[in-house]
């Protein structure tokens, strides 16, 4: 071989390297570009709002798009979004549930990130908020990855993934936050999941509140899910986060608070297409079957039909939602 081929041997080598350490790095924690930048009114246009009935039955009556804006229970104001459910009605027992809100994406996503800059989420005795992904027509088979979630203030936020029978999570893995049950099949255990308790109390309810809320942010691809959580007041934000860049890079963001790896779960497998959903509903499967545990008054449902101020505090105000691909 002359000096010619052997240098061009040499390049195609290099060439072949560069390019599978490229896809190598796509999937194990890659640098992705901005997709859909979310302020404020943008959430009009990105989401649909699903006037269904609550499938966790909750004492909610979910409204469309006009009726929240005519109820002022969605409404923007520079790079402010609020979501929230009524705070003024005295409601019959007999009658319909509370009005409230439960918005999804019209696009839907696989290998992404989500970034959320929740200012403040929804709190008070009976509130069930949540931010969570999901195929609402093939679930649980397509999967379904809760970002933010809790119910009656109970700290602090826990991450969770639902799916069909044949996914489960290794019990050692790296993450700070606590291990619950390890199968994450939606049929065993009452549709528990496998899911991961967050290691600070601010991430969820008052105590995230009282800081000015913070960032939520999930990563998912075909070899891991994982899930993060900055405070506002955190001088460990990673500047893309913070700045709201338009590309960002998952390996500076440290330990995540919940890693669920691909190591028992075949992840292509078990989730698919999803979209982003953002909801609050009140009592139900959840928030009512444990409301007694949670030192709150009453019942679960006489109180929201008889206490509309309680929920002054229910809502949701996002400074951004960006997806990057």
């Amino acid at each position: 071989m002359n000096l010619k081929s052997r240098s061009f041997s040499l390049l195609k080598t290099l060439v072949l390297t560069v390019s599978l350490t490229n896809i190598a790095k796509g999937v194990h924690g890659a640098t992705y570009q901005i997709r859909d930048n979310i302020v404020g009114a943008g959430f009009f246009d990105a989401f649909e709002w699903q006037a269904i009935d609550d499938p966790t039955h909750g004492r909610v009556r979910y409204v469309d798009q006009q009726t929240a804006r005519n109820l002022n229970l969605t409404y923007a104001s520079g790079n402010s979004f609020v979501l929230r459910t009524d705070d003024r009605t005295v409601l019959s027992p007999f009658g319909p549930g509370r009005a409230s809100v439960r918005i999804r994406t019209k696009k839907t996503y696989t290998t992404h990130v989500a970034v959320f800059d929740v200012r403040h989420m929804p709190q008070g005795c009976g509130t069930w908020p949540a931010i969570w992904e999901t195929d609402e027509t093939n679930w649980p088979n397509a999967g379904e990855v809760d970002i933010l979630e809790g119910v009656n203030d109970q700290v602090p936020n826990a991450s969770t993934l639902h799916t069909g029978p044949g996914c489960t999570m290794p019990a050692a893995r790296t993450q700070s936050g606590t291990n619950g049950q390890l199968n994450c099949d939606a049929a065993v255990n009452g549709n528990t999941g496998c899911g991961v308790t967050y290691p600070t109390l601010d991430s969820y309810g008052p105590p995230l509140n009282r800081i000015g809320g913070g960032w939520f942010a999930v990563e998912r691809n075909n070899e891991f899910i994982k899930m993060w959580f900055w405070p506002r007041n955190s001088g460990s934000v990673p500047p893309d986060v913070r700045g709201g860049g338009v590309a960002i890079v998952t390996d500076n963001w440290g330990v995540p608070a919940a890693h669920f790896p691909n190591t028992q779960c075949d992840l292509r497998r078990h989730f698919g297409n999803h979209n982003i959903i953002i909801n609050l509903t009140l009592c139900g499967d959840w928030a009512g079957s444990v409301y007694g545990q949670s030192g709150c008054p009453s019942t679960c449902v006489d109180f929201v039909n008889n206490n509309p101020a309680a929920f002054r505090e229910a809502y949701f105000d996002f400074a951004a939602l960006r997806v990057y691909q």
